[in-house]
C-alpha cells in the first residue's frame, strides 16, 4: 500500500504547513478541549488501521530514540552484552546528556523495515509517533518535529484541524 504523503513529499508539505500547524498548536496549548485525549487517541487509531510502520520506517532511518537506563538494562540483557557494552557499541552521550544512537539509520533495523530488538525496544521507540499521549497539549513541540518525519503523524495533525476547530 502506497504512504500518503509519500515520503519524498513530506518534508515540503510540513514546511508549508509549519506556521498554520504551530499557529494552531499555540492555541490549543492555551484552551485544549475537555475531550482531547480521547480524541487524539480515535485519531490515532483511525490513521494506524490504514498505516503500516513497515512500509516506511523514516523514524528509524532518520532519527533515534532516546534510551532510558532501564532500556539499556532490558536491550543489553537480550543481546548478551554486559551493559557497559552495549553503550560503547551502540550509544553515545548527546549534549542534553541522553544517551542516544552512535548513528543512524538504527542499528537494529533490517533491511525489510522490521526492528532485531522489536521485543525490547526502548520505550521511546515503542511510545513512536506520541500522538495517542494523555495531555497531548503538553506535547506539541514532540509533534511539530514528527510531521515531517512520519506520513501518519502528518495526517492525524490534519485531521485534528479539521475536527477540533479552535
Amino acid at each position: 500500500m502506497q504512504l500518503k504523503p509519500d515520503l519524498s513529499e513530506i518534508n515540503k508539505l510540513a514546511k508549508d504547513k509549519n506556521n498554520e500547524n504551530k499557529k494552531y498548536f499555540d492555541k490549543l496549548k492555551k484552551k485544549p478541549p475537555k475531550n482531547l485525549d480521547y480524541i487524539m487517541q480515535e485519531l490515532h487509531d483511525s490513521e494506524f488501521k490504514k498505516t503500516n510502520c513497515l512500509n516506511c520506517a523514516n523514524c528509524c532511518k532518520t532519527t533515534g530514540p532516546l534510551f532510558t537506563s532501564a532500556d539499556v538494562e532490558r536491550i543489553s540483557k537480550h543481546l548478551r552484552l554486559k551493559p557497559q557494552q552495549f553503550i560503547s557499541q551502540y550509544l553515545r552521550i548527546d549534549e542534553d546528556q541522553d544517551y542516544v544512537l552512535q548513528k543512524l539509520p538504527c542499528s537494529f533495523l533490517d533491511h525489510d523495515n522490521t526492528c532485531f530488538i522489536y521485543e525490547v525496544r526502548p520505550k521511546a521507540c515503542r511510545e513512536f509517533p506520541h500522538t495517542d499521549r494523555k495531555k497531548f497539549q503538553q506535547i506539541t513541540a514532540i509533534t511539530m518535529k514528527n510531521i515531517p518525519i512520519c506520513p501518519a503523524v502528518y495526517n492525524i495533525v490534519e485531521e485534528m484541524k479539521k475536527k477540533i476547530v479552535l
